[in-house]
């Protein structure tokens, strides 16, 4: 099983934004819940967003009106567009199913939130 790969991260200033995308290999992502996690740096991977099998969304209390998750099943990607940014947004983010596979964690992309 190929990991999936995360992109779109970087270094943006408190209140800017940026769009993170994540591609899958095979049908992974087609006939399971997705989700973006973060994690930072002695701490266990937090779960950010979440698309369910049905598509229901669930998101991360700090995530909530700021955060959008969306699936594009066509091109196999998950994306997660993070507006109005915050210092305490700076983690590291995954994708992966949901409930998240052990297996399945890829290298993730920084995302720093710094002026």
């Amino acid at each position: 099983q190929v990991q999936p790969v995360e992109s779109g991260g970087g270094l943006v200033q408190p209140g800017g934004s940026l769009r993170l995308s994540c591609a899958a290999s095979g049908s992974v992502f087609k006939t399971n819940g997705v989700a973006w996690y973060r994690q930072v740096p002695g701490k266990q991977p937090d779960l950010v967003a979440a698309l369910t099998v049905g598509d229901s969304t669930i998101y991360g209390g700090s995530a909530k009106g700021r955060f959008t998750i969306s699936r594009d099943n066509s091109k196999n990607t998950v994306s997660l567009q993070m507006n109005s940014l915050k210092p305490e947004d700076t983690a590291v983010y995954y994708c992966n199913t949901y409930p998240p596979v052990k297996e399945y964690w890829g290298a993730g992309t920084q995302v720093t939130v710094s002026s």
